[in-house]
């Protein structure tokens, strides 16, 4: 089994990144809480720059570059969005010139932001073309990849978001966090592990794209074979990573979200909380009531929201029809 990532490591990542990064908001919705019972408290990363928790990988990848004598000519990234722009930031806050490549279904604001970032943006028409453009890319000389996930100081960059939450909230019971590759949730559970030991953490990701399940009850990492049709775009990755799969293995559930739950708490987040949601974060509110409903006591909860970025075509799904009549309970 790979090494996991130490505390350590996470708290370099936050020394490391605090010029580059927003300490985002901690909210909480009284009526919520009173619907189920519980004391759920919300990191809100859609207040980060670029509008998602991926800043704080990409920094801290350029900045560990950099600070080990070993700043690239090139940087070099596959993304469908939110990396992307990550990257784009952390490249050009280093004067570093950058090129992308997203799959051509990627949202139309993520790629345009990517555009605004400084990065040269190549559209691919699946994610196994971008993934092996990169590759070749990657091998020229002077030029540094950049993976979504599947790197140790990504894994600590974003595991900065639950340690942040952690020191002011104090101890918890729960955690959740979303599953794409897996980055976030692996340095969540690394800064949970650390500072609140006792608490459990839980992952979630889309039925429709559910390789993390699969991998975990396997015991093996199992890829898809194509980009899953969710609305959680930040969560169509076809594997997670050697790197983080370790990590995943040490959560005490990963949860199966469908898409009519993703859009019932899309709706219901943004509404109580007034804050502009992405469904990839939403997933993680279903899998904290399916978890809380064998708890005999409240429970204070603390859920990593992980971005805000959400493209007009996807926001007409996510409201074509109102579920806004169906009170959360815990069911």
């Amino acid at each position: 089994m790979n090494q996991l990532v130490s505390f350590t490591e996470v708290q370099a990542a936050r020394r490391r990144i605090a010029p580059s990064i927003v300490k985002t908001p901690i909210l909480s919705s009284t009526l919520l809480n009173q619907w189920l019972g519980h004391d759920i408290y919300f990191k809100v990363e859609g207040m980060q720059k670029t509008g998602a928790f991926k800043v704080r990988g990409a920094s801290n990848v350029v900045g560990w570059l950099v600070e080990n004598d070993n700043k690239p000519q090139k940087i070099v990234a596959n993304s469908s969005g939110n990396h992307a722009q990550a990257v784009a930031l952390a490249a050009k806050m280093h004067n570093i010139p950058a090129t992308i490549y997203m799959p051509d279904f990627a949202s139309k604001i993520k790629i345009q932001a990517t555009k605004a970032y400084g990065a040269k943006v190549v559209l691919c028409k699946t994610r196994v073309e971008a993934d092996r453009l990169v590759e070749e890319a990657a091998s020229q000389k002077g030029t540094y990849w950049i993976p979504p996930y599947n790197h140790r100081q990504i894994v600590a960059g974003q595991g900065t978001a639950a340690a942040e939450a952690l020191e002011k909230l104090g101890k918890v019971d729960l955690v959740c966090a979303p599953c794409g590759g897996g980055g976030l949730l692996s340095g969540t559970w690394v800064a949970t592990n650390h500072l609140c030991t006792k608490a459990e953490v839980i992952g979630a990701e889309p039925l429709l794209g559910n390789d993390a399940a699969q991998s975990l009850r396997s015991g093996s990492i199992q890829k898809l074979e194509k980009s899953p049709e969710t609305l959680a775009d930040g969560a169509r990755t076809l594997a997670v990573g050697e790197i983080t799969f370790p990590h995943l293995q040490q959560l005490v559930h990963m949860y199966e979200i469908t898409e009519e739950q993703i859009i019932y708490w899309t709706q219901w987040l943004s509404h109580l909380l007034k804050i502009q949601i992405e469904p990839t974060c939403a997933m993680s509110m279903e899998a904290v009531v399916q978890h809380l409903q064998k708890a005999e006591s409240r429970k204070k909860v603390l859920v990593i929201l992980s971005g805000g970025n959400i493209d007009r075509d996807t926001h007409r799904k996510i409201w074509e029809e109102s579920r806004l009549s169906e009170i959360p309970e815990l069911h």
